[in-house]
């Protein structure tokens, strides 16, 4: 099995505009697909276990990208591009366990291995960019966004008895 390339179109377009022209989200989407490719070829015993969690953690990867770029402070944009490089790293491992159990060749584990690493450093060289550019900072200061209030009033239309 080779590493598969990652292309679909909207509207017979290849441009975007979005999250989806990421280099880190481009690479995580790959990432994604081999991912998939390698679980659907593991052992039967394997099926809700290592391939469970690799199909779900390279997943993770490019929705918490997705979902990062859709905030609009950089504080709480961070947060998932944080938590989007836990679940690559979580891919990694799930990767280096199908290669220890001898689930895949050596030579796909490295070319994955090093897409994944291709990934991180795309993404973290995009949090670097975040985190410098700190937008949404002059509208909601230099905070993570939250509620204020700790409790909640909650009315029920039912009576007491």
């Amino acid at each position: 099995m080779a590493i598969r390339q990652v292309e679909y179109s909207v509207g017979g377009s290849m441009q975007k505009g979005g999250f989806e022209d990421l280099d880190c989200y481009k690479l995580s989407l790959q990432l994604m697909v081999n991912a998939h490719e390698i679980a659907s070829k593991l052992p039967a015993h394997e099926k809700y276990d290592l391939a469970d969690q690799i199909c779900r953690a390279s997943k993770s990867t490019s929705a918490n990208i997705a979902e990062g770029y859709g905030r609009h402070h950089w504080l709480d944009a961070l947060r998932f591009y944080y938590i989007a490089r836990g679940s690559l790293n979580e891919t990694i491992n799930h990767l280096i366990a199908a290669r220890t159990l001898a689930y895949i060749e050596q030579n796909l584990f490295e070319e994955l291995y090093q897409l994944a690493r291709q990934c991180e450093r795309a993404l973290n060289g995009y949090i670097a960019y975040v985190n410098k550019r700190k937008e949404g900072q002059e509208l909601f200061g230099n905070r993570s966004l939250r509620d204020d209030q700790e409790t909640y009033q909650i009315e029920s239309e039912r009576q007491p008895e």
